[in-house]
């Protein structure tokens, strides 16, 4: 690939950032730390694939977990009572649509395998409905139906932000290169591992939950051969059943 090709990237981030810069959300620590982001990502041609990758790794989650300084989110709607211990309230957090936008453009065209479509419905099924049905039983969640405000303007954020950040960094490139060197099984189980660690401040029976859903994203990854997508909608799926059905956030 030309070194040039990849440049035309970072274009989508880097105005994404200047719009939170000028809307008041990003401040100028942030701005700049986030160029140095967008920079790291578009100099993929240019840097060994050993070094690129866990540095990008490591700043994507710097930056989805909140850990860069300067950046506002954006209240989108009133605090609710969905069941959970505290009020919560629907924000836009602009440095995980950040991880998602940049990591999702350096995503782009990557290979793809072939399907194995009956194990990924297999996946699917269990996913959807082992992961509530043991937050229940284990007591982690509540039973709590409901119908919240600003539905679809959580769908969206859910969808396009947290989970397209988290499965970008999880399954698109933690997961797929761990596989690679240390065979699927190793790279499904250590990945899963890893990102229900990242859940472990929600408590230990959530991040329990979190690495059991990490297994069968990864599956669904996995048995559409490395499509990003059926992972994705899986994701998004769990987390709508998590807000419609059962306590939220958390009991």
């Amino acid at each position: 690939m030309p070194r040039s090709s990849c440049w035309w990237r970072s274009l989508p981030p880097l105005a994404l950032l200047l719009g939170g810069a000028l809307g008041g959300l990003v401040q100028p620590v942030a701005l700049l730390c986030g160029v140095l982001f967008v920079a790291w990502i578009a100099a993929r041609p240019c840097v060994a694939p050993r070094a690129w990758l866990p540095v990008t790794l490591v700043m994507a989650v710097l930056f989805a977990a909140h850990l860069v300084p300067g950046f506002v989110a954006l209240p989108l709607g009133p605090p609710q009572h969905l069941g959970g211990s505290q009020p919560w309230q629907l924000r836009l957090a602009l440095e995980k649509a950040l991880v998602a936008l940049a990591l999702l453009l350096a995503w782009w065209g990557t290979p793809v395998g072939p399907w194995r479509v009956r194990p990924l419905l297999a996946t699917v099924g269990l996913t959807l409905g082992g992961v509530p049905g043991l937050a229940l039983a284990l007591g982690v969640l509540g039973w709590q139906p409901k119908w919240p405000e600003g539905l679809l303007a959580w769908l969206a954020i859910n969808l396009l932000v947290t989970c397209l950040a988290e499965e970008l960094v999880f399954r698109a490139f933690l997961q797929r290169r761990l596989s690679e060197r240390l065979g699927m099984p190793t790279g499904l189980l250590l990945t899963s591992l890893l990102f229900g660690l990242a859940h472990l401040p929600a408590g230990a029976g959530f991040a329990l939950l979190a690495g059991l859903a990490g297994v069968g994203y990864g599956l669904a990854f996995h048995c559409s051969g490395n499509r990003l997508w059926p992972a994705l909608l899986l994701h998004g799926a769990l987390n709508t059943l998590h807000l419609l059905l059962l306590t939220y956030p958390l009991r």
